[in-house]
C-alpha cells in the first residue's frame, strides 16, 4: 500500500519504519517539506520512505495515520487540505492532552466529555472515512502487539465506516500482530470521547509502573 503520515515525531517514525519493513511505501508529511526530521527519517529507510508536506502525504496515500499533537492537528488537517482525504481511511492516533499544569496531563477542555478530538477530525474531513485507533497504547507497541502478554490485550477503536474499520483491523492484525478478537469496536466515532479518556489515567499508571510496556486487558 501507500501510506501516509502525517507528523515526524517518534509515533509517527514508528509506525513508518514498521509499515517500510512490512514493504509498504509510506510519505512522512510536515509542514514543510524540507523538514530535517523528516529528511533523516528518509535517509534511514530507503527506497519506499518519502517526505513531503502535509497535502503532499495526504494526497499520496491510499491510507493516513494522523500521528500529531492534538492540539496542532485540526491546523495541520486544515493545511493538509480535506480534498486530498476523499474516500480514504484516516487513522487518528491522536489524542487532546493539555500538558500546561504537569503530569499527568488532563484533556484539553473543547475536546473532553461531550466531544472529541476523534469527531472534530471527522468534522474537519467529512469525506474520510475515519477511524480512531491506537491512540492507548505506546508507540513500540503500537507496531507489534507481542510485545506484551503475547499479544493477550486489548484495543480500542471506533468511526463511522464498518468496511474502514475492517480494514484497519486486518492492517494492524496483518503487519502488527493484534489479534483481531482483541480489537474491541466501540461503534461510531463518537466513541472517541471514551478512548481519549483514558489516556490520561494511561500517563499516571505509566509514571507509577515506570514503563510504557503495558496495556489493558478487558476480562469477563
Amino acid at each position: 500500500m501507500k501510506i501516509g503520515i502525517l507528523g515526524t515525531g517518534s509515533v509517527g517514525q514508528t509506525i513508518g519504519t514498521a509499515l517500510i519493513a512490512k514493504g509498504h511505501e509510506v510519505m512522512m508529511g510536515s509542514r514543510s517539506a524540507s523538514n530535517e526530521k523528516a529528511k533523516a527519517w528518509v535517509a534511514k529507510n530507503g527506497a519506499n520512505a518519502g517526505n513531503g508536506t502535509f497535502g503532499d502525504a495526504a494526497q499520496f496515500a491510499d491510507l493516513v495515520f494522523i500521528c500529531l499533537n492534538g492540539s496542532i492537528a485540526p491546523v495541520a488537517l486544515q493545511q493538509a487540505g480535506a480534498a486530498n482525504f476523499i474516500d480514504k481511511v484516516v487513522i487518528d492516533v491522536t489524542n487532546p492532552l493539555d500538558f500546561s499544569h504537569g503530569m499527568p496531563p488532563s484533556l484539553l477542555p473543547q475536546y473532553c466529555n461531550t466531544y472529541s478530538l476523534g469527531e472534530e477530525i471527522q468534522k474537519l474531513l467529512p469525506d474520510a472515512k475515519v477511524v480512531k485507533g491506537l491512540n492507548t497504547v505506546t508507540a513500540n507497541l503500537m507496531v507489534n502487539a507481542n510485545l506484551v502478554n503475547d499479544g493477550n490485550h486489548n484495543l480500542f477503536i471506533c468511526g463511522n465506516d464498518i468496511d474502514a474499520k475492517n480494514k484497519v483491523k486486518h492492517l494492524l492484525a496483518d503487519n502488527f500482530n493484534w489479534k483481531p478478537e482483541n480489537i474491541l469496536d466501540f461503534g461510531d466515532i463518537k466513541s472517541a470521547r471514551l478512548t481519549e479518556a483514558i489516556v490520561p489515567f494511561w500517563v499516571g499508571a505509566m509514571q507509577v509502573l515506570g514503563t510504557p510496556m503495558f496495556n489493558y486487558i478487558v476480562v469477563k
